[in-house]
């Protein structure tokens, strides 16, 4: 295979399922042809091993399930060991649009060259599914944090949707600069602080078609209790402690 400048990133666990439309959808659209695409595989119990072999992606199985954060953190070494300039991030179950790839890779290939670009469900020319009132709260809660503590206003901070830099993956690439159990408005407001740029585009979502979601069940109040509590230990470890933040830059500036 030819390497091209762009790495498409997908963790799927248990997504037999979605998966065959997604990457359908992406040969169709010539996503396949443009940029690579890596799915790592989490330790899935379904036929998602067999739905990636098929399609012919780059791909990594992990022999033990180490979450969305850890398959994540897998993707990101792999394109900093294989000299990738941008990395989009995506999930495997459909809900994120393949028309949103294009829009995050201009927005990353701009002349400001931003380090992180959101796909928001919050901009005008954006289309999502209605979100639950619990999560529209815990939306509103992490977007005041991050607020109060950087000054920056982004309106959505848990997006799974993203696009990075060379700079900014391969910060999360590095052992502690990355919660591998839930990398969310805990993981931006940190990259804020640290003075990465963090850019908004607008995106077009759609709900899961099959399976079940992360954020299942009871997962919700343990989500934010964690996500709380990790708030709160980044900004005591990087405006207090100064925890990090040399080595940070020192490992990608």
């Amino acid at each position: 295979m030819t390497q091209r400048e762009l790495l498409i990133i997908m963790p799927a666990r248990n997504e037999a399922e979605n998966l065959p439309g997604v990457l359908d959808r992406m040969e169709a659209g010539g996503v396949l042809s443009a940029a690579d695409v890596l799915i790592i595989n989490d330790a899935s119990e379904d036929a998602t091993g067999q739905v990636i072999a098929r399609h012919g992606c780059r791909s990594v199985t992990n022999v033990f399930c180490l979450g969305y954060g850890g398959a994540l953190q897998v993707g990101y070494k792999y394109a900093v060991r294989e000299g990738y300039r941008y990395v989009i991030q995506m999930d495997a179950d459909g809900q994120h649009d393949l028309c949103n790839i294009p829009v995050l890779y201009r927005r990353l290939a701009a002349e400001d060259h931003p380090d992180i670009v959101l796909g928001t469900r919050y901009m005008k020319e954006s289309k999502s599914f209605p979100l639950s009132f619990a999560k529209r709260m815990a939306h509103l809660l992490f977007r005041f944090a991050i607020r109060v503590t950087t000054g920056e206003v982004i309106s959505d901070p848990t997006t799974g949707l993203q696009g990075l830099s060379r700079r900014a993956f391969a910060c999360y690439a590095q052992y502690d600069n990355f919660d591998t159990k839930y990398p969310d408005a805990n993981i931006l407001m940190q990259m804020l602080l640290l003075k990465f740029h963090v850019a908004e585009v607008p995106a077009v979502m759609h709900r899961r078609q099959a399976g079940t979601s992360i954020h299942s069940g009871l997962k919700p109040l343990w989500y934010m209790m964690r996500m709380t509590f990790s708030t709160l230990a980044v900004v005591f470890r990087i405006k207090v402690l100064k925890i990090g933040v040399g080595d940070i830059w020192g490992q990608v500036g």
